[in-house]
């Protein structure tokens, strides 16, 4: 441990002890009563009872004039225009999905178009090959010999 902690100390470390001299006291000038131009007045007040509460008389706090507030407070404008924002883009995305949704029975209505056109059309080479019958190739088989499988005409 440290010699300071065990209250013995060294004899290298000797202690000088300082004893305080006494101030005289200054004869001081009598105090006359000045009333500073900064502090109010001493009031005195007699309490019901009769005793005397003597102070300085405070002047109430006098209120800092208020500012001319607007209207309508800031939060509700921006309330107001964030509600104004959220309309638009929500109608924007009814109007995206209606978009959609049109385009996607215009697209639907031309495959049906193109599947009736195209249908058509074969019905029409179908039927028409067999009704021109002076158009297309005659093929006459007259005498055919068939020997071992094999076809001769």
């Amino acid at each position: 441990m440290y010699p300071e902690h065990t209250g013995h100390l060294p004899a290298e470390r000797a202690v000088t002890i300082h004893q305080p001299t006494p101030i005289t006291p200054v004869q001081a000038a009598p105090l006359v009563p000045v009333q500073p131009a900064g502090v109010p007045a001493v009031a005195s007040i007699v309490l019901p009872d009769g005793r005397v509460v003597t102070g300085y008389a405070i002047e109430p706090a006098k209120p800092e004039p208020v500012a001319a507030k607007p209207a309508v407070s800031r939060a509700a404008v921006n309330i107001a225009l964030g509600g104004i924002g959220f309309a638009a883009f929500c109608g924007g995305l009814a109007l995206l999905t209606a978009f959609v949704a049109a385009l996607a029975a215009f697209i639907h209505q031309l495959i049906i178009l193109a599947a009736v056109i195209f249908g058509g059309w074969i019905a029409v080479q179908v039927f028409s090959a067999n009704s021109h019958r002076g158009s297309g190739t005659t093929v006459n088989i007259r005498k055919a010999v068939i020997k071992r499988n094999h076809f001769h005409g």
